[in-house]
């Protein structure tokens, strides 16, 4: 809804499920969530590669692209955050009106951002799905380094150090990374989609 109300909503012909009709397929918002490191660029890429090569049409949102794009002028304090998720909500709303499906790869912390996304789409077109990996296997794990420099004070407010992440209360999908591989990762939301 916009927020001053001085401007209204431009309706056009032809509407999201026209364009749904011609890509053949039902736009989703997939919503990978978890701590840094814990999977959610790995599973979004599978996903991303299942879908085209299966001719659906679909488009991947992650958190450090977006960081170094469209949310590149926002910090990491608790208002940025919020800000980057809603962007990303917006984004990932318009997308799906394309008739896209969405894959949104993001820390997104906090539970409240995380219902605002859900808020924008009806039931059973957004899927969340907590990544769920343990984080002494993503300390270990650590690919880009960040826990690291977040033990030597390097980075400030880094999620599962220094800065809250909020569990979801109840995803649609759990993946634990440190048991099950990619390709059942991508099975199992795939199955569910496919309900």
């Amino acid at each position: 809804m916009n927020k001053n109300n001085s401007t209204p909503f431009q309706n056009f012909d032809i509407d999201r499920q026209k364009r749904a009709e011609i890509k053949k397929q039902k736009p989703k918002c997939i919503w990978l969530t978890g701590l840094s490191g814990s999977g959610k660029s790995t599973i979004a890429n599978a996903l991303d590669k299942d879908f085209t090569e299966s001719g659906l049409h679909s488009y991947i949102l992650d958190g450090d692209n977006i960081r170094n794009t469209l949310c590149s002028d926002l910090s990491f304090t608790d208002q940025d955050r919020h800000e980057n998720i809603r962007r990303v909500a917006e984004v990932s709303k318009l997308m799906f009106d394309a008739g896209l499906i969405v894959i949104c790869a993001l820390i997104s912390p906090f539970i409240k951002d995380r219902a605002f996304a859900r808020s924008l789409f009806n039931a059973g077109d957004f899927i969340e799905v907590f990544v769920n990996t343990p984080i002494d296997v993503i300390i270990n794990r650590d690919p880009k380094g960040h826990y690291k420099n977040a033990q030597r004070g390097l980075i400030e407010n880094f999620t599962g150090f220094d800065s809250e992440y909020q569990i979801p209360e109840d995803p649609e999908v759990v993946i634990e990374t440190n048991l099950i591989n990619i390709d059942e990762s991508i099975l199992k939301i795939k199955e569910l989609i496919d309900k």
